[in-house]
């Protein structure tokens, strides 16, 4: 029996959302291989996702970097928090070897979390990167400044180039300092729509538009109590948001999984992330973002989305008004391209098992 390792950053749920599929797909091929996945995502949320048995060990291999909120990078903070990460970098390998080591894996799949790649290296184990991003370009972009940071950067690199190859799904951001890259195709996971279920469920009878308000897997309330009403929509939020509007409905009161709900929508508020931007094309669904502008990943995924879906920018401050009426229409006008084909997890999971066969 084969046993897979899995690694997964907690940094919002993007990450999950790209291994997940993969990993589905690569225990239909190998229906006896043995799963083991380390991240301290919710439980809920994996088991949402994955969709094959799997142990799960809540620990956690990196930190991305230290944030705001959803859309906004604490420099200072995550370039500290860099330095103090990588002060006993050797020392921290070497222990993560060992715990590695003891799991006795054959095959390390990593998204996106260095460390653990450089603790395959040094265990021996064989492993793969996949990621849309990786964590020392942008710890680079931010950080560059830091007295540290040249240093830092070089041991993070190293490490994802340790990799026997790191995948990067379409659309990825550019890594010019690595030389075991491999471009697959998408990766979103397709679910069918169930706009039927939702609407036996909502209190109005009325034809409604619903949005969903998607801000990823990090704190981001919005301060919808003081948004404008506008005719004939209905949003879908969270619930631990708590909004009490005769317009608003919580999106995890349905009995659906996220991608159902995206699928049935719309259209989805959201900011700049793999796998709502992703899901969203593959299914139809327009998109409203709020722009980060300095996150390096964020001009590849709208470009890849304004090519392969609808989308259009909401200005931060339009976004706390609730000033999204026009917004709305103009995504609604326009006309919806055909839709992407997510072939990337049944190319990443024909490489992982080949790999594992050998």
């Amino acid at each position: 029996m084969r046993h897979l390792l899995v690694d997964i950053s907690s940094h919002g749920f993007g990450h999950i959302s790209q291994t997940a599929p993969v990993v589905n797909a690569l225990a239909q091929l190998i229906p006896s291989l043995r799963i083991t996945l380390r991240t301290t995502a919710p439980l809920a949320i994996l088991r949402q996702r994955f969709e094959c048995d799997f142990r799960h060990i809540p620990v956690a291999f990196d930190f991305g970097m230290t944030m705001a909120n959803a859309v906004d990078v604490l420099v200072d903070e995550s370039a500290a928090n860099y330095r103090n990460f990588h002060v006993d970098w050797e020392d921290k390998v070497r222990r993560e070897a060992q715990a590695m080591q003891v799991l006795a894996p054959d095959l390390l799949f990593a998204n996106v979390p260095y460390l653990s790649l450089a603790a395959a290296q040094r265990a021996g184990v064989p492993a793969v990167g996949m990621c849309s991003l990786d964590w020392a370009d942008i710890y680079q972009h931010y950080c560059v400044r830091d007295e540290e940071s040249q240093k830092i950067h070089a041991q993070m690199v190293a490490a994802y180039n340790s990799a026997q190859c790191f995948l990067q799904p379409e659309p990825s951001m550019a890594m010019p300092d690595f030389q075991n890259t491999r471009s697959i195709g998408p990766i979103a996971k397709v679910a069918a729509n169930q706009r039927a279920k939702i609407n036996a469920q909502l209190p109005s009878a009325r034809k409604e538009k619903l949005v969903l308000v998607a801000m990823g897997g990090m704190e981001f309330r919005l301060p919808m109590e003081s948004w404008p009403r506008i005719d004939g929509v209905r949003w879908l939020v969270p619930a631990v948001w708590g909004v009490a509007r005769e317009d608003v409905s919580a999106f995890d009161s349905f009995g659906l999984s996220f991608s159902e709900v995206l699928a049935s929508c719309d259209a989805v508020l959201t900011k700049p992330g793999y796998g709502t931007f992703t899901e969203a094309a593959c299914a139809g669904v327009p998109v409203l973002y709020v722009a980060r502008h300095d996150w390096p990943e964020e001009p590849y995924l709208v470009e890849w989305l304004n090519q392969q879906g609808v989308c259009v920018e909401v200005p931060r401050t339009e976004l706390e008004m609730g000033n999204l009426d026009t917004l709305l229409q103009q995504v609604w006008s326009k006309g919806v391209p055909p839709i992407p084909h997510p072939t990337g997890a049944n190319e990443a999971a024909t490489y992982l098992a080949e790999l594992l066969a050998s």
